[in-house]
């Protein structure tokens, strides 16, 4: 009954406010990813950390598949699917390429350029109007995040950087077709056939450097598997229910899931510059999500 009244209440909510809380939740469980999946790249090759990362969210997924019936995943347009799986595949190569050479804080760090990117292709393809108050919401929490980051860039990844933030502005162009895709493909049918296109492109580059992993690999592959498709799952939830630039500013606040998860796991003390940014991001956000709330937008849940 609680949880009836909990999701009557949630409906009730603004689109725009509902889509930012599965922004939240995504970039809470896409900072967990990234830990784990960091620590098993510096232990197997990049390319197969890739592969089984993909290939667990596609078998973490199977039980619902398995209930539902293979034919509530079959989707209305296959190639743009994989279209979608392609492109990521290309951001992952970068990413995963870069992954183990980068401290956890200057790749959070870089990858906050992708917002910048998606709210110009959002304007640019989607058509989606720019407001002035989204622009300012992304440019402050950017403005954050240097302030957090800039104090502790030590640039030993070197070359690695610039990999890591050519990956943003492909990144950008899968969570557009993503956004596109929403229109007419539900949002587990999308998740599902990410992890079916990326493991099959994937496979080719795990296969030269094969490593079999150990039982705690194996079990960090399911928690990456796990936490990926929940990820991505809330990722096209908050692109289902809002404009997607309406959401990127929350982005941001993966810096202080980062910095908790670094305080909490590796005992990395914020420094006083980690919660000065982590306060403009916060404001930031808050503004926005006010912003957002009061404005009347009639989109599909």
């Amino acid at each position: 009954m609680a949880h009836r009244r909990g999701r009557r209440r949630l409906a009730s909510w603004p689109a725009p406010v509902r889509g930012m809380l599965w922004m939240v939740a995504g970039g809470i469980l896409f900072s967990l990813l990234n830990t784990v999946a960091r620590g098993l790249s510096m232990q197997l090759d990049a390319y197969e950390t890739q592969f089984l990362r993909y290939l667990m969210g596609m078998l973490v997924m199977l039980p619902w598949v398995y209930r539902d019936g293979w034919r509530t995943y079959k989707p209305v347009n296959i190639r743009g699917q994989f279209w979608r799986g392609a492109v990521h595949t290309v951001g992952l190569i970068l990413w995963f390429t870069a992954l183990p050479q980068i401290p956890l804080a200057d790749m959070t760090a870089i990858g906050f350029t992708g917002p910048i990117f998606i709210m110009l292709g959002a304007a640019w393809f989607l058509g989606e109007t720019m407001r002035r108050d989204r622009w300012i919401a992304a440019m402050i929490g950017f403005a954050g995040v240097l302030v957090v980051v800039l104090p502790k860039m030590s640039g030993s990844g070197g070359w690695y950087n610039l990999v890591m933030l050519a990956s943003a502005p492909v990144f950008a162009a899968s969570f557009l077709i993503t956004k596109a895709l929403t229109r007419y493909e539900k949002p587990g049918v999308i998740v599902l056939w990410q992890a079916i296109t990326v493991t099959v492109l994937s496979l080719p580059m795990a296969l030269p450097h094969w490593q079999t992993p150990t039982p705690w690999q194996w079990f960090g592959f399911f928690l990456t598997g796990t936490f990926g498709s929940m990820a991505h799952y809330c990722l096209t939830r908050a692109f289902a229910i809002a404009d997607i630039s309406a959401t990127q500013s929350l982005r941001f606040l993966d810096l202080v899931w980062a910095s908790l998860l670094g305080w909490l796991i590796f005992g990395d003390v914020p420094s006083q510059s980690t919660w000065l940014g982590a306060a403009v991001i916060l404001g930031a956000t808050v503004w926005i999500a006010r912003r957002e709330g009061r404005r009347p937008v009639a989109l599909p849940d």
